[in-house]
């Protein structure tokens, strides 16, 4: 029990393996005054009291089998551990049973288990005065502010696994967490709907549904789509067997799948849970199981990858919604502009031949001012507007091209609105889809080192490159081991011409010791593909005809992760007719 959050976890966690559908927490003073937990699972009778609040006791391992784990707590020691450092009071009626029964303890010392008033079934946990017997460690503790940020994680993060169970959370009178079981028709309805509760409405129109399956283990979730990402990784959630779990193998997993589409001080929004037999995961590494082993690692890590870069690829040109309402927010309407002072502010930017006689009478509010016929002279259109072409409907998803502005935005208009795209943003993606797609066909090609380049390592950086030998061949570096602790390198990919062989190696081995993921290679393979599509792109400032931009649209549609540039930003905004209307008062 490190801070009021920990005896929250416990709590509630004890409540959910007792099949308890709801949940309700009340906090005061950052729970270092109270914490109470009341739950409706089946309770305890007098006889379990005792049993309840000794150490090393549990009724969850029936079978004595603990390498099979199927409920969240399971070491009998948050009871008598919560009751060691506060005043704890534990209150239950069984289902089956009319009568209620109380027992206390303070600092360590046990009460008698006594009869209490207790009308509905359930338990409640009185948690008075935490770390009143360890002074030391309630200095130690931060701000209510602070405890109760801490508590609502932890109370977020077990709703998102238990989507039929109902929780509240009150904090000195103040209702901050309310939410409602969710009916089990359909589970991955339920989770969304759940996860929108907790995460946001933004998260579930701009999530991907996530599944797979590989040799018995599961994984079913939502991703967010990469324009709608975070600045830190606190909006990533992980789950095993219903576990929330912090865990660095699955965090750089995720990482690993999103590196292509994000930049890097950029983090997807994800929440993912693994569903994998007992047996094959350890989830007793950690004293608080924030962390898990799994059996074979490579499946689960693999089984992710895969799925989360399928659903990338299923989302196509897809942007996020927060794109389009970023940019809405972004129009500013003007209040009370002097005509006068717009014409004199535009005289003196026009050219002196826009007021030739003959193009003033062109440009008069007449029929020609709807569909004018001559253009000012040094305009940013490339052409006359014209109709939309035939061959090329606004039915498509992102429409027909009306016009291209300041020789880099295309303008289009689809069915319900219009879409605004950066030509060089996106085009950036087209050539590295490609490249991508030929490394892939061809395979990465390799150049022989005239000398081959010892890298001195420790001896556990060095055997653990040298165990990835043919995994690091197939992305086209060779190396093999060179006595103790170095390892000597002979190929390197030849698309990174005059590298830093040195750097990349210990960049490897850092990857490995943290994530036992081989990303900094694929991190500078990927770089110099998309330095390459960069500089082959089309470039701002290139005029393009109606059909080059309608080209483009096509492509854009037909490419996945077009939705977005190698470096994470939006490649289109889409303004509905709608949000338009409401710009101009008509809505």
């Amino acid at each position: 029990i490190e801070r009021p959050a920990s005896a929250v976890k416990e709590l509630v966690e004890n409540a959910i393996d007792a099949g308890a559908t709801r949940v309700d927490v009340q906090v005061q003073g950052g729970g270092k005054v109270c914490i109470t937990v009341t739950d409706d699972g089946r309770g305890m009778g007098a006889d379990e009291l005792p049993v309840a609040i000794q150490r090393h006791a549990t009724s969850k391992l029936p079978d004595d089998d603990l390498l099979n784990v199927r409920y969240l707590g399971f070491r009998g020691e948050a009871l008598p551990s919560i009751g060691s450092v506060s005043r704890l009071t534990i209150s239950s009626r069984r289902h089956d049973s009319a009568d209620a029964w109380e027992i206390a303890i303070e600092g360590g010392e046990v009460g008698e288990v006594h009869p209490t008033a207790q009308s509905q079934q359930g338990t409640r946990i009185d948690v008075r005065d935490l770390f009143f017997a360890t002074p030391a460690r309630l200095k130690f503790l931060k701000s209510d502010i602070a405890e109760m940020r801490h508590i609502t994680d932890t109370l977020e993060r077990l709703a998102m696994a238990n989507p039929e169970v109902g929780f509240s959370l009150t904090s000195d009178g103040r209702k901050l967490l309310r939410l409602e079981p969710q009916k089990q028709a359909d589970l991955f309805d339920a989770r969304l709907r759940r996860l929108a509760d907790v995460m946001g409405r933004d998260f579930a129109e701009n999530a991907m549904p996530v599944v797979a399956e590989r040799e018995g283990a599961k994984l079913y979730g939502f991703a967010g789509l990469p324009t709608f990402n975070r600045g830190t990784s606190t909006a990533q959630y992980l789950f095993v067997n219903g576990r929330p779990v912090r865990d660095k193998l699955l965090l750089g997993t995720v990482r690993a799948a999103y590196q292509d589409f994000l930049a890097r001080d950029r983090h997807p929004v994800v929440a993912l849970f693994v569903e994998i037999p007992s047996e094959e995961v350890d989830v007793n590494v950690h004293p608080a199981k924030a962390e898990v082993r799994f059996r074979d690692a490579g499946i689960i890590r693999g089984m992710i990858i895969g799925a989360l870069k399928h659903a990338l690829a299923e989302a196509g040109f897809r942007a996020s919604s927060s794109v389009s309402t970023s940019a809405l927010s972004a129009f500013q309407p003007r209040e009370n502009i002097a005509p006068q002072a717009f014409a004199s502010s535009y005289a003196a930017q026009a050219p002196a031949a826009f007021y030739d006689s003959a193009q003033a009478r062109a440009w008069q509010p007449q029929d020609s001012f709807l569909s004018p016929q001559v253009a000012p002279p040094h305009s940013r259109w490339n052409d006359a507007p014209q109709p939309v072409p035939q061959d090329v409907p606004q039915y498509y998803p992102l429409g027909a091209a009306c016009a291209q502005l300041h020789a880099n935005y295309i303008v289009a208009q689809t069915q319900d609105g219009i879409v605004i795209v950066d030509q060089h943003a996106v085009h950036e993606r087209l050539v590295y889809e490609r490249m991508k797609a030929a490394l892939a066909e061809t395979g990465i090609a390799r150049q022989t080192l005239l000398l081959p380049e010892v890298v001195e390592l420790g001896s556990y950086a060095a055997h653990q490159l040298a165990s990835r030998a043919q995994e690091l061949a197939e992305l086209g570096l060779v190396l093999e081991s060179f006595g103790e602790g170095a390892v000597v390198v002979r190929e390197i990919p030849a698309m990174l011409g005059d590298t830093d062989v040195q750097g990349l190696v210990r960049d490897l081995a850092d990857n490995l010791a943290e994530y036992d993921e081989t990303l900094a290679l694929r991190d500078k393979l990927e770089h110099i593909c998309g330095t390459m599509a960069c500089h082959g792109s089309v470039r701002s400032g290139r005029i393009l005809n109606h059909a080059e931009m309608n080209a483009l649209l096509r492509q854009m549609e037909a490419t996945p992760h077009s939705g977005q540039c190698n470096h994470g930003r939006p490649t289109y905004v889409e303004l509905k007719l709608a949000d338009i209307e409401k710009l101009f008062g008509r809505r």
